[in-house]
């Protein structure tokens, strides 16, 4: 009990600043299509793979820029059949974070905010380009973001030792 305390402690810490939404936007979106027509006579559906992948960068003094990008690559055996790639971006405002905070907000958070939005985007293209109704499923960025420190971390503890 006493633990759970020091945690919801500890969190509220960290969340003692503010973070505004002042604009979200595709910034890049590709369609490339390179087996059509032939590719609507198969009845098979493509296999998909999907990356993920995010960046941030100041813009101003409380203003960052987060960019999402979701690629999704559809093929049979080896051959692409479709690839969509949406770069979903972000304009937002942040103050009062601790620095120490800022990392894990803009590498899991805002991305978080933007994959809804990626999301969307990318299965209207998916449409466009011919192919039945695809949608991404609901992505935890957060617990993403907590795996890749973690690796991370046991890399630098491997190489150290």
């Amino acid at each position: 009990m006493a633990n759970e305390q020091n945690n919801a402690a500890a969190a509220q810490e960290t969340i003692t600043g503010q973070i505004a939404i002042l604009k979200i936007y595709v910034k890049d979106l590709s369609i490339e299509n390179p087996d059509a027509p032939q590719v609507f006579q198969q009845e098979n559906m493509p296999n998909v793979e999907m990356n993920l992948r995010s960046e941030a960068k100041k813009i101003t003094e409380n203003t960052y820029e987060s960019v999402l990008t979701v690629t999704l690559t559809f093929k049979r055996e080896e051959k692409t059949v479709l690839l969509v790639e949406v770069a979903q971006a972000g304009i937002f405002a942040i103050k009062g974070i601790p620095e120490a905070a800022m990392q894990q907000l803009l590498s899991s958070h805002c991305p978080s905010v933007l994959f809804p939005y990626a999301r969307q985007v990318a299965s209207s293209a998916v449409g466009y380009a011919g192919f039945p109704p695809f949608y991404l499923p609901p992505t935890n960025l957060e617990a993403l973001y907590q795996q890749q420190m973690e690796a991370q971390q046991e890399e630098a503890n491997s190489t150290v030792n």
